[in-house]
């Protein structure tokens, strides 16, 4: 045993500890960070500082890396598109590349609070993400859509499918509060329906079981179908002037 007045001897000396290496700030590092945050936060609340934070950084740390958040917004929305490559056009099979580009989409933008809210905010013009709109419109392109359809084709899809999960994301941030789970919500509505005048609503009324009875999922594809549909009987059309 060691005495008071003499020194440890080394071989009872506790090992030094070490100082963990320090991880490299990255903007991939960031961005993760970014997305913890907008999980946690929301989009709203979603800062520099929440995410220097997240990091154990000092918020001046991140501008070395990222401009603004305005920057950072940006790359957390172009992360969307990675690893998502788009199939070559197949003339015969448009609308089957449709139904999957659309339904994987929402699938990204579902995998995060606020993403799609994120997303309404963006548009995929910059230099890195004009790849992926140039394949969109090429198998839109093979379903022989005139010239001023297709040029509008691919926003009106990215609208209705973003517009569609944000509503879906505000739906459920609304409930995420409360013990009200969706099936009591639906009958509330359908019974809400279903009690109006039928004399001065018949039509919402007549309806009123069916309203909001589906899924989201039905609906979706629903929805998707109908732009699908509408976009198909504009094929083989030529724009106004061109010749025959």
């Amino acid at each position: 045993m060691t005495q008071p007045d003499m020194p440890t001897p080394p071989w009872e000396r506790p090992p030094r500890r070490r100082t963990p290496a320090r991880v490299p700030l990255t903007r991939e590092r960031i961005v993760d960070a970014a997305y913890t945050v907008l999980d946690r936060e929301g989009y709203d609340r979603l800062s520099m500082r929440q995410v220097a934070a997240e990091l154990g950084v000092a918020v001046s740390a991140l501008y070395v890396h990222v401009r603004d958040k305005d920057e950072l917004l940006q790359l957390m929305y172009a992360r969307m598109f990675e690893g998502h490559e788009l199939p070559e056009p197949d003339p015969e099979h448009w609308r089957e590349q449709i139904r999957d580009y659309a339904a994987r989409a929402r699938e990204r933008l579902l995998s995060h609070r606020d993403l799609a809210k994120l997303a309404m905010g963006h548009v995929p013009f910059t230099p890195d993400l004009l790849p992926h709109v140039e394949r969109l419109v090429a198998i839109l392109a093979a379903a022989g859509l005139p010239r001023r359809v297709l040029a509008i084709a691919g926003d009106l899809l990215s609208t209705y499918i973003t517009g569609f999960v944000l509503e879906e994301d505000l739906w459920r941030e609304r409930y995420r509060e409360t013990d009200t789970s969706w099936h009591k919500v639906r009958e509330e509505i359908n019974g809400y329906f279903a009690s109006l005048p039928p004399d001065r609503f018949p039509h919402l009324v007549a309806l009123a079981d069916l309203m909001i009875d589906e899924s989201n999922d039905y609906r979706f594809e629903l929805g998707l179908e109908v732009i699908l549909r509408g976009l198909a009987s504009y094929a083989g059309e030529q724009d106004p002037g061109e010749e025959s």
